[in-house]
């Protein structure tokens, strides 16, 4: 009879942050000490990530950021990776994800956190006609300067920050440069996964359907970053009776009605899957696939999905990892 050594003991906890659920699971100890105290770590670093930087607590620092009138402001080195990170959301999407709607957003009716969802299918009869999301002909996001060294963002005064879904996939490559050294980990932030470890050893990774749950495909990943978006969770009517959510078209300021309601995208680190995925969102139908270059599924408001696989690259010698009598690690279970 054999028994499962430390390194093969996985700890994992799942909790609410962020207005969502998040896990984290570790297997082998490392530079945050055992698996146990580093779930617990990164635990206690996303409930304070939470309160750092939540748009709906005036305290945060990420809101007093948005109000402070000085041009130029001296911020936490992760808030400035954070502006960092929404000024390559803009750049490389060409302004298609930007992340400097947030009035826009909050003028839509997301002011506040969203006691009862509008069910999905109610939201798609009642939206406009689908049309793809486009920039903003003078695009904000152009207009700030981040300081990575000095921690600090130059913008005009009343340039805001939203951070979203993109600090939560920021979060999760935080805690995965924290974990990098043991034996395998996954963290889950309300849809934007890292993955990764020493003993690069295989986790699956499930995609849900936003309309009814169930899983639409598995991906076996041993590295990497997964993000999910979509409108299935954060849907409401506006004041005029309007169906809305929190994906916007940049050139309108108005919940975009695509034709896509989800896709998850696989990419280097979780920041840029989250980007990948919103683009591929706001892409609509005919632009959604080139923004999945690594693998990736989109969900159509009809129901239907397609899978995208993600390149061949997994060797025989990779493969052999999978050892026999592994206890198999717990499944990362993504949705918008």
């Amino acid at each position: 009879m054999s028994t499962a050594t430390d390194s093969d003991v996985e700890v994992s906890e799942t909790f609410e942050c962020f207005g969502s659920s998040c896990t984290v699971s570790v297997i082998g100890g490392g530079a945050e000490g055992s698996a146990r105290d580093a779930v617990q770590a990164a635990r206690r670093a996303l409930n304070k990530w939470h309160r750092q930087f939540s748009r709906f607590l005036p305290e945060s620092e990420l809101c007093a950021v948005n109000r402070d009138p000085a041009p130029e402001v001296r911020v936490s080195p992760l808030m400035a990776r954070l502006a960092d990170a929404v000024v390559k959301a803009g750049s490389l999407t060409d302004g298609l994800v930007d992340a400097t709607q947030l009035e826009e957003i909050e003028r839509a009716g997301y002011a506040h956190d969203l006691a009862s969802p509008l069910p999905l299918p109610l939201a798609l009869k009642m939206a406009p006609a689908r049309t793809p999301a486009s920039p903003r002909p003078e695009p904000l996001w152009l207009l700030i300067a981040v300081n990575l060294h000095a921690n600090s963002i130059r913008r005009p005064p009343g340039v805001k920050l939203d951070s979203g879904g993109i600090a939560k996939g920021l979060f999760a490559d935080v805690l995965a440069e924290r974990l990098s050294d043991h034996a395998s980990f996954a963290v889950n932030c309300g849809g934007d996964l890292t993955v990764g470890g020493a003993e690069r050893r295989v986790r699956p990774v499930h995609v849900q359907s936003p309309f009814d749950g169930r899983v639409l495909h598995t991906f076996a990943l041993t590295h990497g970053g997964v993000g999910t978006s979509g409108i299935g969770r954060r849907s409401w009517l506006d004041l005029r009776g309007r169906p809305a959510h929190h994906l916007l078209d940049p050139s309108t300021g108005r919940p975009a009605f695509t034709g896509v309601v989800q896709a998850t995208a696989l990419a280097p680190s979780a920041s840029m899957a989250e980007i990948r995925a919103k683009a591929a969102v706001l892409a609509g139908r005919r632009g959604a696939r080139r923004w999945l270059p690594d693998g990736g599924v989109i969900v159509l408001d009809d129901g239907s999905y397609q899978v995208f696989a993600p390149p061949a690259v997994v060797t025989l010698g990779q493969l052999s990892g999978l050892r026999p009598n592994t206890p198999e690690r717990t499944p990362m279970v993504l949705t918008s």
